[in-house]
């Protein structure tokens, strides 16, 4: 959340913090809860979340100007400024920057700018409205997901884990990109503080969000040359079109399109994703006799997302003949019918969702005892429109909707000034989400997936905490139970018969205990640290219908049928113990930073990162889609990094002025932060991806 605004997306829960950069540069503060918390909307988080509040009225005339560098051609250059709260009572904060580089990975270069803008106006003692509007549109070239190597593999390369098996030229050496992705998200809110009186206020925000962008996705005549877009197969860097010098080499795919007798063998679209948001989200709070503080709220939200495929580059073909979605379409001359630059492939809907909801949280505080309850209900409705696969009469879904609901409480017990005891409980049942869960295939298909449900979970956490002069501390066991979760998961996949697997009713269960604590021994000198260790396996075997990489429907053979008719293929996946993956659960951190001289501040931070799991791999199911079987998947061996960073504080003429340099993986450790199982279930055929190795940053920061 930004100031109490959700902004994850409405169709599959996610977010890109690439759409929020430069927040830092005035944020107020950040709130972080982990596990159960008091979020203020109808759909809350069970793992936890985060509130970023910005400036506001509060902020202090003046500004500042920053500049920094890094590796491989990083840069950023920044303002800020603010009025503070004038005579009149307004308060105008404005921020901008630009940032630049050539990315760490081979071929990731990128350039992004951010603004930020607050208008504040301080009425009386009872009324503040607040104007907000930031943005961070970016542009940004990143290595395939599908580029992951075997382990050998990667030793052969002359970069080593810099490369990136899709990087390269065309016959004429220009560069050439097949994953490139550029996306603006502006949001604008308009807040509105009421002070009641001494024991009520009221807080009311309306705000909407427009998304614009979008990612190319190389499309082909025939889908089983879809994969050469791909700079890698199964882990291996696709030889078929590799340069002499290691680099992916584009100009094959002009040879290949002038050769042609059809058209164009392979093309690249961009896949864009735009979106309307519109929401209000107003909170009452009030205290109630002595002991008790109560809040309750409304949350409304609408959104449409557009959702096209648009041919941008032929590759030299004079036409593209569409030979793998248009089939489906209710035309019969996709044959002959020749498109161009501008034209549609593969998709071309919008995917719509309203929400609306209800909240409410009691807190009873009287001596050393805080108890809280607190309940949500939310209505979510979903229906989509498709352009391409259904005429004008049938181009509307029918609308498809879930009652969601929240129940949380707990409580905090302080024995004395030195220790607490803390306990939570609750339960969440929240709507499918749009993609894989209410459509089964929402690209493509207007159909309603009839066995979607709510995903559920159960949570209950038991905890002490201890604080001193120097000691402060935390000891937690938790207890998760995730119910009826939707998965999709890829089967053979990068090869030419990849299919998708549509998971439903799928169970986890995640437990462990956490510690952390921050310890102050001198006035000078801080120690911090935590251990966390879990235990996170999934609890059951699930089916899945069969898609391939199209998002149509097939049978075992991959032949296009009917969704959801007696021939749509559909596959038992034995999942009961298998652990989850790509999430390290086992990890600690040990740090220290010490005040050497009056404003200058040294740290070191050591990360350990223990019992990581790659994904599992669906790698194949045969055309007797008997069950696949697991055994468990390879664990990524252990991690340590080691991060370093220096500030110093100085005055510059006549200007604060403060130093800051990083450096992370301070010893260049090599180590594996992504990784999907291989056949045998070790490391010989696992994919995987590598961390950063040593990387470093400058920063300098005048303020006036």
């Amino acid at each position: 959340m930004v100031n109490g605004v959700p902004v994850n997306d409405m169709e599959w829960g996610g977010v890109y913090w690439s759409n929020w950069a430069g927040l830092s540069d005035v944020t107020r503060s950040m709130q972080v809860q982990r596990g159960l918390g008091a979020s203020k909307v109808a759909a809350p988080s069970l793992g936890g979340s985060i509130n970023i509040v910005t400036k506001s009225t509060d902020a202090k005339k003046g500004g500042s100007v920053s500049y920094g560098i890094g590796n491989d051609g990083y840069s950023k250059i920044g303002f800020a400024v603010s009025t503070g709260l004038t005579e009149k009572k307004w308060a105008i904060t404005l921020l901008g920057s630009k940032t630049m580089g050539n990315g760490y990975i081979q071929g990731t270069e990128f350039e992004s700018y951010s603004y930020f803008v607050n208008i504040s106006k301080y009425i009386n003692d009872f009324h503040q409205i607040s104007f907000t509007a930031f943005a961070a549109p970016q542009w940004h070239n990143q290595r395939n997901n599908s580029d992951r190597l075997t382990i050998e593999e990667w030793q052969k390369q002359p970069l080593k884990y810099k490369y990136n098996a899709s990087y390269g030229f065309d016959m004429n050496g220009q560069r050439k990109v097949s994953s490139y992705n550029v996306y603006n998200k502006p949001q604008i809110s308009l807040n509105h503080f009421w002070t009641i009186d001494d024991n009520s206020s009221l807080s009311t925000a309306l705000y909407m969000s427009i998304g614009n962008g979008g990612g190319y996705s190389g499309q082909a005549y025939d889908s089983n040359d879809r994969t050469k877009w791909y700079g890698s197969s199964s882990g291996i860097p696709n030889e078929a079109f590799r340069s002499a010098d290691g680099t992916y080499d584009y100009g094959a795919i002009y040879e290949l399109n002038a050769a042609s007798e059809v058209g164009s063998k392979l093309v690249m679209s961009n896949s864009i994703n735009k979106h309307l948001w519109y929401g209000a989200l107003s909170t009452y709070n009030t205290r109630i006799g002595q002991n008790i503080d109560f809040y309750g709220g409304l949350d409304l939200r609408y959104y449409k997302g557009i959702h096209t495929n648009e041919i941008v580059d032929l590759y030299g073909g004079d036409f593209f003949i569409d030979k793998t979605s248009r089939p489906s379409l209710s035309t019969t001359d996709w044959q002959t019918k020749k498109l161009g630059v501008g034209d549609i492939v593969y998709r071309d809907y919008d995917g719509y969702v309203m929400s609306e909801g209800v909240f409410g949280q009691a807190e009873y505080n009287k001596d050393g005892l805080s108890a809280f309850a607190a309940l949500s209900v939310s209505n979510t409705t979903y229906w989509r429109y498709d352009r391409f696969y259904y005429d004008k009469a049938n181009a509307r879904s029918e609308n498809i909707s879930f009652l969601g609901y929240s129940a949380k409480g707990g409580a905090n017990y302080n024995i004395n000034d030195n220790h607490n005891v803390f306990a939570n409980i609750g339960i969440i049942s929240r709507a499918p989400f749009f993609s894989g869960g209410a459509f089964l295939q929402s690209t493509t298909s207007n159909i309603t997936n009839p066995n979607a449900v709510n995903e559920k979970a159960f949570s209950a956490e038991l905890g002490y905490g201890f604080r001193s002069q120097y000691l402060t501390a935390n000891v937690n066991v938790y207890r998760t139970n995730w119910l009826d979760k939707t998965l999709v998961r890829a089967i053979n996949a990068n090869s030419p018969e990849s299919l998708v697997a549509n998971m439903e009713g799928v169970n986890a269960l995640h437990q462990g205990v956490e510690l952390d604590f921050t310890a102050k021994p001198t006035r000078d000198l801080e120690i911090t640290g935590m251990v966390s260790l879990g235990d996170w396996f999934w609890q059951n075997n699930a089916s899945g219908y069969l898609y391939n990489r199209q998002g149509q429907p097939v049978d075992a053979s991959g032949a296009i049928v009917e969704m959801l008719s007696a021939n749509h293929a559909k596959v038992d996946v034995n999942l009961e113990g298998i652990r989850v993956g790509n999430s390290a659960q086992t990890t600690a951190a040990l740090g220290a930073n010490y005040q050497i001289l009056k404003g200058f501040r040294l740290g070191l931070d050591a990360n350990y990162f223990g019992r990581n799991y790659s994904n599992f791999n669906i790698s194949s199911v045969g055309t007797s889609l008997a069950p696949a079987t697991f055994a468990q998947p390879w664990m990524i061996p252990d991690a340590v990094t080691c991060d370093f960073f220096a500030s110093y504080n100085f005055k510059l003429g006549d200007y604060n002025a403060t130093l800051n340099g990083n450096i992370d993986n301070l010893f260049d450790s090599v180590y594996i932060v992504d990784a999907t199982d291989g056949a045998d279930h070790t490391w010989k055929t696992a994919t995987v991806f590598y961390g950063f190795g040593r990387t470093w940053s400058v920063s300098l920061k005048l303020k006036f």
